[in-house]
C-alpha cells in the first residue's frame, strides 16, 4: 500500500461492464455516489472541489474491464473507521461489477488507526522468541465438545510442541463450553503442559462476541493469563478490531469467516486489499486467510500478495503475521515455506487431527520444521 502524500484517500476500482456505459462515466458516477449521492447539477457547485470525489485516472484493460482511480478528501473521513469504510465501499457495494483493487491512505489516517500493537516481531516474542522458522498454529475443535474436552485438545497440542493453539472460530459461548469455563480450562491446560515439557505454547481464545460483551471477554482472557485473542471482524464489525487492538494488552488475530461476501470475482474487494491491507492497518497482529490449494477457491498469486501486503514496510505500521490456513496439510509444509518464507504462522488443523495420535503428529511436524530450518 502506498501512503498518500497530498492528504487524499485514493481508491482503485476494477470495473466490469457490458459496454453500455464508458469507464469515464462510471468512474464519475462512483465519485458522486460515494460522496454527495446526487446527480450532476443537483448540489451546490461550491462544494465540488472540497467534497466530491475526483476521477484521477482511467485505464481501459479490455472491452469489458477497466481500472479507474478516484480520490476523496480526507475531511470526509477524519479518523473514524466507519467513515473510511463508507468512502471505500459504501453505496457502490449495492451496485455490480465494481471491485476495490487498491487503496492509498494519507499519513493522518495511518497515524490515527496505528496498525498492530505487537506485529510480527511481538508475536514471535510471545511465542518464545522463535525467529529461525515459521510459527505453527492449530485449533481446538470441533464446536460441540465440552470445555474439558477442548482443554484436553489444547494440552495435547501443547505437549506436541505447537507454538500456539486457538479456539476454532465457531467456538464462542455455547452451552457445551461456556466462554469463561472454556478459556480458564484451556489456558490452565496449556500452562500445565508447558510446565511438563518446558515449552512455551500460547493459547489464543476466540473472544468474538456482541459489542457489549467484547471488552469483558478480552479482559477475562488477559486476566487468566492469555497473551493473545482471536476476533472475527466480519462478524463483529471492522471497528471492533481497532477497539480491541487499541484498548487491550494482548495480540489480536483475525479470522476471515463471513469475508467471502466481499471477495467475489467482479464485486467487492480483492483479498489482498481486504485481508492484506485493511486488517493490518486496523490493528491485526496476525491475519488468518485461506490458503491456495486447500478447500477454498483462492489463487496462489492472491496468497502471495496478501503476505506481501501484511509484511511490506509502511512507516509507523508494524508488519502483521500472515497466517495461511484452511486445508493446510502437514505434507505441504516445505512447499509453503518455499512459497512464503519463514515470516509466517502456518495454521494446521485437520491434517493433524486426521492422524492416529494427535500428540505424536504434532511432535513429528515440529521436528520436521526444526530439521529443515537447521539444514
Amino acid at each position: 500500500m502506498q501512503v498518500s502524500t497530498d492528504g487524499r484517500i485514493r481508491v482503485c476500482y476494477t470495473l466490469t461492464s457490458d459496454g453500455g456505459e464508458s469507464a469515464e462515466s462510471r468512474a464519475r458516477q462512483i465519485a458522486l455516489e460515494q460522496t454527495v449521492e446526487l446527480p450532476e447539477g443537483c448540489y451546490p457547485r461550491e462544494i465540488e472541489r472540497e467534497v466530491v470525489g475526483r476521477v484521477e485516472a482511467v485505464e481501459q484493460r479490455s472491452a469489458a474491464r477497466s481500472v479507474v482511480t478516484v480520490s476523496y478528501p480526507v475531511d470526509l473521513v477524519g479518523t473514524e473507521i466507519p467513515a473510511l469504510l463508507n468512502i471505500l465501499w459504501g453505496n457502490i457495494s449495492m451496485q455490480s461489477g465494481i471491485v476495490v483493487s487498491d487503496i492509498e491512505l494519507p499519513r493522518s489516517v495511518l497515524d490515527a488507526v496505528g496498525g498492530p500493537r505487537f506485529g510480527l516481531e511481538g508475536v514471535r516474542k510471545i511465542c518464545g522468541g522463535i525467529e529461525h522458522r515459521p510459527l505453527v498454529l492449530s485449533a481446538a475443535k470441533p464446536v460441540g465438545l465440552s470445555a474439558a474436552a477442548l482443554a484436553e485438545r489444547c494440552a495435547t497440542l501443547a505437549r506436541g510442541g505447537i507454538d500456539a493453539v486457538k479456539d476454532d472460530h465457531g467456538v464462542m459461548d455455547q452451552r457445551t463450553a461456556p466462554f469463561r469455563e472454556r478459556v480458564r480450562r484451556c489456558q490452565d491446560a496449556v500452562a500445565e503442559a508447558n510446565g511438563l515439557t518446558g515449552g512455551d505454547t500460547q493459547y489464543f481464545p476466540n473472544v468474538t462476541a456482541p459489542l457489549d460483551e467484547l471488552d469483558d471477554r478480552v479482559g477475562f482472557a488477559r486476566e487468566v493469563g492469555c497473551h493473545g485473542v482471536v476476533v472475527s471482524p466480519f462478524l463483529t464489525g471492522l471497528d471492533a478490531l481497532r477497539r480491541v487492538a487499541d484498548s487491550s494488552e494482548v495480540a489480536v488475530f483475525t479470522h476471515p469467516t463471513s469475508a467471502g461476501g466481499f471477495m467475489q470475482p467482479d464485486h467487492g474487494m480483492t483479498p489482498p486489499v481486504l485481508l492484506g491491507t485493511l486488517l493490518r492497518v486496523l490493528g491485526a497482529d496476525g491475519v488468518i486467510y485461506v490458503n491456495a490449494g486447500g478447500r477454498f477457491p483462492v489463487t496462489e498469486g492472491a496468497c502471495v500478495e496478501i503476505n506481501r501486503r501484511l509484511t511490506a514496510p509502511i512507516k509507523g505500521i508494524r508488519p502483521s503475521v500472515p497466517i495461511p490456513g484452511g486445508g493446510v496439510d502437514v505434507n505441504t509444509v516445505s512447499h509453503l515455506v518455499r512459497r512464503y518464507g519463514v515470516d509466517v504462522m502456518l495454521l494446521i488443523g485437520s491434517s493433524l487431527y486426521d492422524q492416529a495420535d494427535l500428540e505424536d503428529a504434532t511432535k513429528n511436524l515440529m521436528h520436521e520444521l526444526e530439521r529443515r530450518s537447521d539444514g
